[in-house]
């Protein structure tokens, strides 16, 4: 019977939270979730091939610029440092956003130790941002999303910790993860702006809101500025371009996609772990964990309205709200040992149903099922055999032609696997119209013969009668698909060959631009 008690007494022990004042030590097992996660990400980093997003990256990176129509500078920089560490290579360039999603499991776990949340609490934190399906999806591929997760992780750890000990000189590290953050990815700059709107307005106002939340704001903006600059000189781009992305992905039709998607990016057995963190943050009586509360409301309700169909946007909010719902579920979850061992059971489960969906687990001629769900996968496929078409039509071509031919891409990826797969293969660089390629111009000015490449009817349809307005004479050259049967982006379209321009190539230049 004493050691019964005595048993029970430890577990209150380890999962007490800020009973005397002081928060826990971290827990070295919240490193060890981070180590799995990581090495899971590296072992999968060369399976299947480059996806869409990372080819034009890579295109990025070898034009370096302050900023892009479509993400700032920091991520085509660390393609960058790929490309001189690893040449073009998967695993060299998914190696920054395997560690970024590594980080961000840390995160996590000392979120919850802010939280009040000791051992276990700050490791089943650790298990649940490790089994997000959207920190795993984002981890695998080098776009934005996995850095854009953990700067709004780290911001709202530091936040959390400034409601804790009302430290307000933190408020200076937070203006350097909204800006840092802010030059992965545009959307860290929308929640830093919420958040701030948020401590002024609210109560607290009257505990935190000082002159170094100001200086912390400035920070912010300083760091930006190369950014801001870029797009001055380019017409406000960015600007544009989020119109045509909420005309996309936006309007009523997407509001239920992006309420049902919120499910998804947590674990579904842990979607209870984070709605108990909201309930734990409002009910906290600390006013600046409620503006983590307010924050999630208004950006769910903005990006609910703006943007549906892109259910990420929210992904980096939800590691503080599992590291909440950690804390505030402890006491209950170990009440009953059946608890604890249940919900990690169905999150060993759903984790593994997820890993299929959105990381390359399953052999390529498997994956076309996943499409509809996660379309990370298929749009890892086929690339080679788009460059090994676009070649043979080009070889194909009589010399004296080629010297006065340009190879053309309507969508960003198809121009980056030729530019970055096709290199050394005897392909020029091609031109693209669509998002930042457009700003590269349009390569031989002169050129009377134009290759284009085009995607699937559904992505791009009608493209052979906008290619007629231009042209004389347009042929279907070659039918776009992989050999694994995966009906992508590229599925079902074609590669042509433009003769008898209407007008000089470089004149129409202006016209051909796509930002989508």
């Amino acid at each position: 019977m004493t050691d019964a008690v005595d048993a029970v007494d430890a577990g209150r022990a380890e999962g007490a939270g800020e009973a005397d004042g002081r928060i826990a030590a971290p827990d070295r097992r919240v490193f060890a979730v981070a180590g799995v996660v990581f090495a899971v990400l590296m072992a999968l980093s060369s399976r299947y091939g480059f996806h869409r997003d990372e080819l034009y990256f890579l295109d990025c990176a070898r034009h370096l610029r302050a900023s892009y129509v479509d993400q700032p500078a920091l991520a085509p920089l660390l393609a960058r440092v790929s490309l001189s560490l690893f040449g073009v290579s998967a695993a060299g360039l998914r190696l920054w956003p395997a560690l970024a999603s590594a980080g961000t499991v840390i995160v996590g776990g000392l979120t919850a130790r802010e939280f009040g949340g000791a051992r276990r609490a700050q490791l089943l934190a650790a298990v649940a941002t490790g089994t997000m399906p959207v920190l795993l999806g984002s981890g695998h591929i080098a776009n934005t999303t996995s850095y854009e997760v953990l700067a709004w992780a780290a911001i709202a750890l530091v936040v959390a910790r400034i409601g804790r000990t009302g430290d307000t000189r933190w408020w200076l590290a937070v203006g350097a993860l909204v800006g840092v953050g802010s030059e992965f990815n545009h959307l860290a700059a929308i929640f830093g702006t919420v958040l701030l709107a948020t401590a002024l307005l609210g109560p607290a106002r009257r505990t935190t809101a000082d002159r170094r939340l100001l200086a912390g704001a400035a920070i912010a903006v300083l760091l930006v500025l190369p950014d801001l600059w870029w797009q001055a000189r380019h017409g406000w781009a960015m600007v544009a371009m989020t119109r045509a992305l909420n005309g996309e992905h936006g309007g009523a039709i997407n509001i239920i996609t992006w309420i049902v998607g919120q499910l998804g990016m947590s674990c579904l057995a842990m979607t209870v772990l984070w709605v108990a963190g909201l309930r734990f943050l409002w009910r906290s009586g600390r006013p600046l964990w409620r503006c983590l509360v307010t924050s999630y409301a208004v950006l769910f309700v903005l990006f609910a309205v703006t943007t549906g169909a892109q259910v990420y946007y929210l992904g980096g909010l939800y590691v503080c709200l599992l590291a909440a719902g950690a804390v505030g579920l402890d006491g209950w979850l170990h009440s009953r040992p059946g608890r604890l061992r249940g919900l990690l059971t169905a999150t060993a489960i759903s984790a593994a149903v997820s890993a299929v969906v959105v990381l390359p687990v399953l052999p390529p001629s498997d994956v076309a099922w996943t499409y509809g769900t996660s379309a990370i996968s298929g749009e890892t496929l086929g690339w080679p055999q788009l460059v090994g078409t676009v070649r043979q039509v080009w070889t194909g071509l009589p010399a004296g032609q080629r010297a006065d031919a340009v190879i053309f891409a309507a969508d960003y990826s198809e121009a980056g696997a030729v530019d970055e797969l096709g290199r050394g293969a005897g392909l020029p660089t091609a031109a693209g119209a669509q998002n930042t390629d457009w700003w590269w111009g349009p390569g031989n000015p002169h050129a009377t013969t134009v290759v284009a490449i085009a995607p699937g009817p559904d992505y791009a349809p009608g493209y052979a009668a906008q290619l007629r307005r231009d042209f004389r004479h347009v042929r279907v050259a070659a039918t776009l698909s992989n050999p694994d049967g995966v009906h992508n982006i590229e599925w079902g379209g074609h590669v042509y060959v433009c003769t008898g321009p209407r007008h000089p190539w470089g004149t129409m230049w202006p016209e051909l631009r796509d930002y989508s």
